[in-house]
């Protein structure tokens, strides 16, 4: 059992939004990626674009192209969130609001359930359940993923951040 309290709904929202911020940054780099890397089968005219046609109407009017375009940008967004989870379980939001991902023993989490973590939060909808889960306070990827946040002290933060480095 953790020696941390579990964290509510009004800490994790204020976490989400900082981690929003960030997700939303690298995923604007990742599209700039993936239309630079787009320009390489159309200039090998592997691809075939019509002339007065928009890039991105292109990708939307082709849908293996555009299946792919939207699997890649919430493929970048789970790993961001699976990234930190697995290595430290802290994202960039979370550091802030001393927040920590771990098992319900207190151990970190693996890699696996970083992942399933991050793809059952349903970009934050999950962390609805600790609203009406008010006596467990965990949301809907702590119980499939079997984790739980909890809010650290001010010293143990600095401890679980100090030895990310």
């Amino acid at each position: 059992m953790s020696q941390f309290p579990r964290t509510g709904f009004g800490r994790r929202l204020a976490s989400w939004v900082y981690d929003a911020l960030a997700c939303i940054a690298i995923i604007m780099v990742s599209e700039v990626l993936f239309l630079t890397l787009l320009q390489i089968p159309l200039a090998l005219d592997l691809l075939v674009k019509p002339e007065e046609m928009d890039v991105s109407q292109f990708i939307a009017d082709t849908t293996w192209l555009s299946l792919f375009h939207q699997f890649y940008l919430v493929a970048c967004g789970v790993f961001f969130f699976a990234y930190f989870w697995g290595k430290g379980g802290q994202t960039i939001g979370m550091r802030a609001w001393r927040l920590k991902v771990q098992n319900l023993d207190g151990s970190p989490i693996n890699k696996k359930q970083a992942v399933i973590r991050a793809v059952t939060a349903f970009l934050g909808l999950g962390n609805l359940v600790v609203l009406l889960d008010f006596k467990n306070k965990r949301a809907l990827q702590d119980y499939i993923a079997g984790t739980e946040m909890v809010t650290l002290s001010k010293e143990e933060n600095k401890s679980v951040y100090s030895k990310l480095d």
